[in-house]
């Protein structure tokens, strides 16, 4: 086996607690963190379908007193960057099948992060794919932005939500390998 070198362990071991001790609260954080950003979402979808406002004025819920924060390519380059760090360093306190719904879910954030950060390098540039007006990304070539959003965050927190579940009410061979505490029968 291969030895780490210095700044691998001590990176290592500080986030040993984050995903031991302190992993249920990390993970309540993040929680809350998502379903903000996801309500911002489905708050903008309400007013543009239910309410019938246009694309400008539907703002979500803190885009109402920020408008500056729906167009912010760095706003939302920031948070699809906050989601990858925090599917990242919550990653190795899961075990099992709750780690593979996990990784999922990390896997398509990776993607959300690219198109993020290639909107963002468009707004920097001013160089637009396919000489768009606006930054805009691959998928958005075929599905507008509103419901582009709508999608990835769903199939973001899908599995997401699937990995917590199965996290907190792990087999019985599973449970011997978690290291933290957020089994339901945990007695650590």
């Amino acid at each position: 086996m291969a030895t780490e070198t210095a700044p691998a362990r001590r990176f290592g071991t500080g986030l040993r607690p984050l995903n031991q001790r302190y992993h249920r609260a990390s993970l309540g954080v993040f929680l809350v963190i998502v379903i903000g950003h996801w309500a911002e979402h489905i708050a903008q979808a309400i007013q543009i379908y239910a309410l019938g406002w246009s694309l400008k004025e539907a703002r979500g819920v803190l885009g109402m007193p920020f408008p500056w924060l729906v167009t912010s390519e760095w706003m939302h380059y920031g948070y699809a960057l906050i989601m990858l760090i925090g599917f990242i360093l919550l990653r190795s306190g899961f075990v099992g099948r709750s780690r593979a719904w996990w990784n999922a879910a990390l896997l398509i954030q990776v993607w959300h992060h690219f198109e993020h950060l290639l909107l963002l390098l468009q707004a920097l540039t001013g160089n637009n794919i396919a000489g768009r007006a606006a930054p805009t990304s691959i998928i958005q070539l075929l599905i507008p932005r509103v419901e582009l959003h709508l999608f990835y965050n769903a199939v973001v927190f899908m599995p997401m939500v699937v990995a917590m579940l199965l996290h907190r009410r792990p087999r019985e061979s599973e449970h011997g390998h978690m290291l933290c505490t957020c089994a339901v029968d945990s007695k650590r």
